[in-house]
């Protein structure tokens, strides 16, 4: 009988290491790939840098916006750049101009 306690008491012990074992594990998974676990932090990181990237894109892109509008404000017109402009658009050339035609050159890879 003695011997069955020693048994029944090493049964109760490996049982009992074995669960905190796979508390811990559980615990550990969930670390490393749950939603807020090391990964999701890793692809908010790797998501924030993608953004931060287009973001500086989309202020470059405004500051260009902006010095083109600040050239068509009433007070600070350039004629030139608005005659320039306004003959690329409509295709029109004052029979006054030189225009030269150059022969498009082949580019070879």
């Amino acid at each position: 009988m003695v011997t069955r306690k020693w048994l029944c008491a090493g049964v109760i012990v490996l049982t009992l290491y074995t669960i905190a074992a796979l508390v811990i594990g559980y615990f550990g998974v969930n670390a490393y790939s749950g939603n807020r676990g090391l990964r999701a932090k890793q692809d908010l990181d790797e998501q924030i840098a993608q953004l931060n990237g287009e973001l500086a894109g989309l202020r470059a892109e405004r500051a260009t916006w902006e010095r083109r509008v600040l050239l068509l404000r009433a007070g600070s017109i350039d004629p030139d750049m608005l005659d320039e402009r306004a003959r690329t658009l409509l295709n029109y050339a004052d029979p006054r101009d030189l225009t030269l035609r150059l022969k498009p050159t082949l580019t070879r890879p």
